[in-house]
């Protein structure tokens, strides 16, 4: 019998280990700047070329490598952070498992150059998909610099399935301000394509988040810090009136490396509730130091997932630790329970008696009596409010209770509605003339024609009018959607987020986004869409997630994205009165779209009420 089970080259192996490991770019970055912190470098810098498909290069200062070290490396489990298992229960550097850099190697082409302190010689080495092609001693600084280069070379299936430059470039300045904010003690820089997108200096935590986020997060911080015997919190969270639409300003840690945990983060968000807007995302920036033997981050080779054995006690701490900030900084209401609860009352001053209140009574009021009657004599007082004056009666009773006489000299017009039928005027072939229109509690209007009453609900009515507009806007139509600013107005935005939105600026003038770079270097507006005006963070946000999820270079995903987030947030209020003449023309333009009876969400704009269903109803 044949015998089918082989076992795989290494070469193969570790393409395969690879795709654990480097999903993009971005992956690179991660593990190589996280090596650089490992190897005590303090100034570490970062060139990205072409999104990293073309170069990736990470340089430190660090302790550097000897020649044994330098070919060990990019071996598979050779690592220099643990010796046996019980080292992963004192676990406190960023790598450990040994995968990064022989799953890098075996899909690029990597130069590392190294120079260990005190030697007056470094080593160059070449690796290209896991052969060693070149080693000589060379000339260079202490420290390790790692050149990755032309990446997925021999994968070319997994090269086509990067995204954009601009999403790629928002994964790798994801990962960098990760390990940045982490270490705010040493020095950090990134370039792409020959452009600083940051140049972080030493310095305290507010200093680097300010460094990353822009000056005006320096107000919006509210510090944090709790200490008990399971876990130290410390770190910051943003106010709730500056919280956004999107993610991206959130940032956890767990013994200074970077994780994402959903319980951890629903811990903070129910610290928010009853401050922050339904939908919003607050800023953090939170590090957690716990005892390493009770938190596993063996978990996944990204390093990026964490379990907890007191993971309840931790969700309680870490809630009440930002409520309390939050509470301290007048953010949101909290109780203070150090101060005297108890109600201090004077007493009377010396010889003042207290005298029983008595309570006035008018044995003459008469609430039935009207204003007039008040000001007659007496004897009226008595009289039956209900009972009518003798004038106030008509004389022949009959001719009271009579219907209006109708008027059939002239022939009744036909029904528009009846020959055009509701479904028509649903799909926009016939406009919609009401013949009487009006407002339910400002937030329906209520229409009918011959035999159909229509309930239109506002907002939905004026989300999918805006909708539809921005959806068609720079298709050739006339409508105008570019509402041009008196000022052009600055945003405050990472370097990383202003390089992404220049970068999309042709195609945001389209949909009538007309942006700039200011003199001072940052971004400013200078034209929005149409009834964004006072919506302009809402308007950027929704295009840098329309940037980072990858759903830009898909041309009518994006413009589908954008038209819903800027129809949802530049809509009428839930409740808002409306005159007649606006009912109408809402009323106009709903019909006259390609789609009135769905708002943006797919969600029902109106529904109808026909004579027979009415008298259903009533029987």
């Amino acid at each position: 019998m044949a015998d089918y089970i082989v076992q795989l080259s290494d070469q193969v192996a570790n393409q395969i280990a690879a795709g654990e490991v480097v999903g993009r770019p971005a992956s690179v970055v991660k593990e190589l700047v996280e090596n650089a912190v490992d190897a005590g470098g303090t100034d570490i810098v970062v060139f990205v070329k072409d999104a990293g498909r073309t170069l990736i290069q990470v340089i430190d200062n660090g302790k550097g490598m000897s020649e044994e070290d330098a070919r060990k490396c990019f071996l598979r489990h050779a690592t220099s952070k643990i010796t046996s298992a019980d080292d992963l229960l004192t676990l406190m550097t960023k790598g450990f498992r040994g995968e990064a850099l022989a799953s890098i190697s075996a899909i690029s082409h990597v130069e590392l150059k190294t120079r260990e302190t005190g030697s007056e010689l470094g080593l160059k080495m070449c690796v290209t998909g896991d052969e060693f092609t070149d080693s000589e001693p060379i000339s260079c600084a202490e420290g390790s610099s790692f050149s990755v280069k032309n990446l997925f070379f021999n994968v070319p299936a997994r090269r086509n399935f990067l995204k954009s430059d601009q999403v790629e470039v928002r994964h790798i300045v994801d990962e960098f301000q990760r390990i940045a904010m982490a270490h705010p003690q040493l020095s950090f820089r990134l370039q792409s394509n020959g452009n600083d997108l940051f140049n972080l200096k030493p310095g305290t935590l507010r200093q680097r988040v300010v460094a990353i986020f822009g000056v005006k997060h320096d107000e919006r911080l509210v510090p944090i810090d709790e200490e008990t015997d399971v876990v130290k919190i410390s770190g910051f969270v943003g106010k709730p009136s500056f919280s956004r639409r999107t993610r991206g300003e959130q940032f956890l840690f767990v013994n200074g490396r970077y994780i994402k945990h959903p319980l951890m983060h629903r811990a903070i968000m129910k610290a928010y509730e009853g401050v922050l807007t339904p939908g919003n995302f607050p800023l953090y920036t939170i590090f957690l130091e716990v005892d390493p033997s009770k938190v596993d981050v063996n978990i996944h080779p990204t390093k990026m997932e964490a379990k907890f054995e007191e993971d309840q006690i931790i969700f309680a701490f870490l809630r009440s630790a930002i409520k309390r900030g939050l509470g301290q900084h007048n953010v949101s209401p909290s109780l203070d329970f150090d101060s005297e609860l108890s109600i201090s009352i004077e007493g009377l001053p010396q010889g003042k008696f207290v005298s029983e209140p008595r309570v006035q009574v008018n044995t003459d009021y008469n609430p039935f009596l009207s204003s007039s009657s008040k000001q007659q004599s007496g004897s009226h007082k008595t009289s039956n409010p209900y009972r009518k004056s003798p004038s106030a009666i008509p004389k022949d009773i009959d001719a009271f209770y009579s219907r209006p006489a109708i008027d059939v000299s002239e022939p009744e017009q036909e029904s528009t509605l009846q020959e055009s039928s509701l479904d028509a005027i649903v799909e926009g072939k016939t406009s919609l003339k009401c013949d009487e229109i009006f407002q339910l509690q400002n937030k329906y209007i209520v229409t009918s024609k011959d035999d159909v009453l229509l309930i239109i609900d506002v907002k939905r009515a004026h989300e999918r009018v805006l909708y539809e507009g921005y959806l068609n806007a720079g298709r050739g139509g006339e409508t105008e959607v570019a509402q041009r600013l008196l000022f052009p107005e600055p945003v405050t935005l990472s370097n990383a987020d202003i390089d992404l939105l220049l970068g999309a600026a042709d195609v945001l003038k389209i949909f009538g986004l007309v942006i700039a770079k200011s003199p001072s270097g940052g971004l400013e507006v200078l034209a929005v869409p149409s009834g964004m005006a006072d919506k302009l963070q809402n308007c950027i946000d929704s295009v840098l997630e329309a940037l980072q999820d990858g759903t830009w270079t898909d041309v009518e995903g994006r413009r589908e994205k954008l038209a819903k987030v800027w129809a949802e947030s530049s809509a009428v209020n839930k409740k808002v009165a409306l005159n007649k003449e606006e009912m109408v023309n809402l009323v106009d333009r709903l019909f006259a779209c390609e789609s009135p009876g769905i708002d943006a969400r797919g969600r029902s704009v109106f529904t109808n009420f026909t004579v027979d269903h009415i008298e259903s109803k009533l029987k």
